[in-house]
C-alpha cells in the first residue's frame, strides 16, 4: 500500500510508535487520541505527525506507569479545555510524583541487589560459606 500523502499509514504509525496496528485501533475505540484519524476515500485510517508526537507521549506515559484510563482522562482535558492547562499540569505533577517515587524505591531496590552481589564475590573469592543460607537454620540470607 501506498502511503497517502497527506499523512502516515496505520503500519507506519505502527511501526514507528512500536505500537501494534491492534492497539492503534483500540486507542482510537477508547478515545485516547486528540481526535479521531482521518480516512481516505478507501476508509483507510491517515495519521498526522502531531498524531505520532502524541502516541510517543502515550507511550512514555504508560512505560512510566501511568494507567490507560489516566491517559484518557489527559487527552479529554485537552480536547474538552484546551486553553485550559491547569488540569494537565496536576496530572503531569502527580505521575512526576509517582515516577520519582518508583526511581527512589528502583535505586534503594539496587542497592540491596549490589550489596548481595558483593557478598557473593567475596564469598566466591574467599571460598567462606559461613552465613550462606543453605538450609533454613543459618545465619544470613541466600
Amino acid at each position: 500500500m501506498t502511503p497517502p500523502a497527506a499523512g502516515l499509514t496505520i503500519g507506519q504509525v505502527a511501526s514507528a510508535t512500536g505500537l501494534s496496528v491492534h492497539t492503534l485501533r483500540f486507542y482510537e475505540r477508547e478515545g485516547l487520541f486528540l481526535h479521531a484519524p482521518t480516512r481516505t476515500a478507501g476508509g483507510h485510517r491517515v495519521y498526522s505527525p502531531d498524531d505520532l508526537q502524541w502516541l510517543q507521549l502515550c507511550n512514555r506515559l504508560r512505560d512510566t506507569g501511568m494507567p490507560l484510563a489516566q491517559i484518557k482522562e489527559f487527552a479529554d482535558l485537552i480536547r474538552t479545555r484546551p486553553d485550559d492547562y491547569s488540569g494537565r499540569l496536576q496530572m503531569l505533577r502527580e505521575h512526576e510524583a509517582a515516577v520519582i517515587a518508583k526511581q527512589l524505591a528502583l535505586a534503594e531496590n539496587l542497592e540491596a541487589i549490589r550489596h548481595k552481589i558483593a557478598i557473593y564475590e567475596e564469598h566466591q573469592r574467599t571460598g567462606a560459606t559461613a552465613g550462606i543460607y543453605t538450609d533454613g537454620r543459618q545465619g544470613g540470607v541466600a
